[in-house]
Formats: C-alpha cells, sequence, structure tokens
C-alpha cells in the first residue's frame, strides 16, 4: 500500500451509477486497523482527481497493486463517504451533533478533491444552521479553521454566520472574546466578511458625529 499526494481538478460531468460500476476493483485500507474497502475503480476515479492520480499513474506502485493505504482516516469518515459514493446521497442533520461527522467528511471530500461532495456539505450545514436560527458554536469554528486553508468555502461559512451573530449580538460572549484576541487571523476574517456586505455609509453609526447616537448605554 502506498500513498501519494493529491492533484486539484474540476467536477466531473454526472453518469448513471451503472456506468460507472466496472468490473475492476481497488482495494482501500483505511485507519490503524485498516478496514478494507473493496470499490469500483471507474467510479473511485469519475468522483475523485485525488484517486485518479494514484490509479491511473503507471510511475506509481499502486496503479499496478490497485491498493492504496489511508492509515490516518477514520473509519468511520470514510464508511460516510463511501456510502455517498454509491448512493449520491447524505443525511441532513437533524441535531447540533451531527454536524460533527458532516464536517469530517467535509475534511475527507477536500483531501480526495471531490468538489461535489464539498459542496453538498456546505449547503446541508448551512441549510441547517439557517433552520434552526442558530450559529456555529465557538468550537466548530476552530475545528474548522484547523483543517482548512484560506478562501475555503466552508470556512467563509461559518465566518460569515459568526460575524453576523456577533454584530447583531447586544454584547460579545466571553468565550468569543478570549478566541478573538488569540486569533488574529479569525478577527480580520470576520471584518473581512463584514465588508462584504457592502454597507452604505448612512447605515452605518458615525461615531465622529456627535449628535449620533453611538449605541453606547
Amino acid at each position: 500500500m502506498s500513498s501519494e499526494p493529491s492533484q486539484n481538478g474540476d467536477s466531473p460531468a454526472q453518469k448513471p451509477l451503472h456506468e460507472l460500476l466496472s468490473s475492476t476493483l481497488v482495494d482501500i485500507y483505511v485507519g490503524e486497523e485498516n478496514s478494507h474497502y473493496p470499490l469500483h475503480e471507474k467510479l473511485l476515479c469519475h468522483h475523485s482527481p485525488y484517486f485518479t492520480s494514484i490509479f491511473h499513474n503507471s510511475a506509481n506502485k499502486a496503479s499496478r497493486t490497485k491498493e492504496y493505504g489511508l492509515p490516518e482516516l477514520d473509519d468511520n469518515v470514510f464508511a460516510l463517504f463511501v456510502g455517498w459514493l454509491y448512493s449520491r446521497a447524505i443525511r441532513s442533520p437533524e441535531e447540533e451533533k451531527d454536524i460533527g461527522p458532516l464536517l469530517d467528511l467535509y475534511f475527507l471530500a477536500t483531501k480526495l478533491d471531490i468538489a461535489a461532495l464539498e459542496t453538498e456539505i456546505v449547503e446541508l450545514v448551512r441549510a441547517f444552521y439557517h433552520a434552526n436560527e442558530t450559529y456555529p458554536g465557538l468550537r466548530r469554528v476552530q475545528y474548522v479553521y484547523a483543517n482548512t486553508e484560506a478562501d475555503n468555502v466552508m470556512r467563509e461559512m461559518m465566518v460569515g454566520s459568526v460575524a453576523r451573530f456577533l454584530t447583531l449580538s447586544d454584547s460579545i460572549p466571553e468565550h468569543w472574546a478570549k478566541a478573538l484576541k488569540k486569533n488574529g487571523q479569525l478577527s480580520v476574517d470576520i471584518i473581512r466578511s463584514i465588508q462584504q456586505w457592502h454597507l452604505e455609509a448612512r447605515q452605518v453609526p458615525d461615531a465622529r458625529d456627535a449628535s449620533v447616537d453611538r449605541g453606547r448605554r
């Protein structure tokens, strides 16, 4: 079993499942226990440029052996991915605790270069918070920051949500205040998110104008 870096690629056009169930299988081994997942090679590579670069590259040993190992991955997360791979469906979160596994699946989709899956998960998470009139908590935001890079769509969605939450709040919760002091990048990203609202000047209190109520009590 071997491991190679991915190559970025665009989302593939949709194809019926039966066209992607080729006779050739590849063996994926996941986690410390080397859980075995025999998957259809054509289906896997159709959705993932990461695996295409592995199994369709004659210079790679994995391309010849049709075996590949992902020992760093959580078995449960990969099982969610396999479920999506064959059904193209993800269960919508019903409780906040359901967001955690979705985020882990999102990070895997990012690793495997599966843009369609990334987009689907972002929309599920966005819809959950909107439907429940809640916002991502600090721990969720910190977890996303720890596992994504700048300009990541999930990160931007969460930061934009937090920017709205903090702007509409009467005060900054203590745990958020401490986090913003420690994480300068998060603070900057929140300001950038607010700038993207493109507010008109008349909508923003002017602290320089003595005749304007600046919201102090």
